[in-house]
C-alpha cells in the first residue's frame, strides 16, 4: 500500500459535493471562502479540540487567526481539487454557521485504506445530531466512497492507540 494521495482513490472517482445528514442539516466540501463560519466553531471548542487533534495534528493552535485559517482552509481545498484529502463541513440548511467538521484522509498508519474521523462543536455534543453524524458518517462512506477498510480514528479505536500504530511507508514514486 502507499501514502502516495494521488494513488489512495481511483482516478475517475468524483468526491461527493453536498450530501443530506437530515432536512435541516448537510455536509460539503470546505475552502478558505467558509472562514467567517470555520474560526468561530473552531474557537468555541478550541479545548476540547486540541485534546482530540493536538497530539497528532498540532491542531488548533491556541491563537489561530484569521489569516492563518484562511491559509489552512485554501490548502485544504486545494487538497480537495486534488483529492489527496477532504475536508467537509457540516453546516445547516442556510449555512448560517459550521457546526462541524468531517475528515477523510489517506492512512497515515498501516491497516486502512483511509483515515476517517469528525467533530461537532462543543454545543452539539450529546445531541440528536451528533447522534445523527456519528450514525451518518460510516454508512455515507460505506456507499459513496471507494474504501474497502476505513479506519475511524476516535471511534475504532483512540488517538492514541491510532498513533501507536506503525507507520505506513511511503512507496517511492
Amino acid at each position: 500500500m502507499t501514502t502516495d494521495p494521488r494513488h489512495w482513490l481511483p482516478a475517475d472517482w468524483a468526491h461527493p459535493t453536498r450530501v443530506a445528514l437530515d432536512e435541516r442539516h448537510h455536509l460539503r466540501p470546505m475552502g478558505p471562502a467558509d472562514v467567517d463560519l470555520d474560526l468561530p466553531a473552531v474557537h468555541s471548542s478550541r479545548e476540547r479540540l486540541w485534546s482530540v487533534y493536538g497530539q497528532a495534528w498540532g491542531w488548533p493552535p491556541v491563537q489561530l487567526t484569521r489569516e492563518a485559517d484562511i491559509d489552512d482552509l485554501a490548502h485544504h481545498a486545494a487538497e480537495i481539487a486534488a483529492h489527496e484529502s477532504f475536508l467537509y463541513g457540516l453546516f445547516d440548511t442556510g449555512e448560517t454557521v459550521l457546526l462541524g467538521c468531517l475528515y477523510v484522509d489517506p492512512p497515515a498508519k498501516v491497516g486502512a485504506d483511509a483515515d476517517i474521523s469528525w467533530w461537532v462543536i462543543d454545543d452539539l455534543l450529546g445531541t440528536p445530531l451528533e447522534a445523527r453524524l456519528d450514525a451518518f458518517v460510516p454508512g455515507w462512506i460505506a456507499e459513496a466512497w471507494p474504501m474497502v477498510q476505513p479506519r475511524y480514528v476516535g471511534r475504532d479505536l483512540s488517538w492514541a492507540e491510532w498513533l501507536a500504530l506503525p507507520d505506513l511507508v511511503q512507496e517511492s514514486a
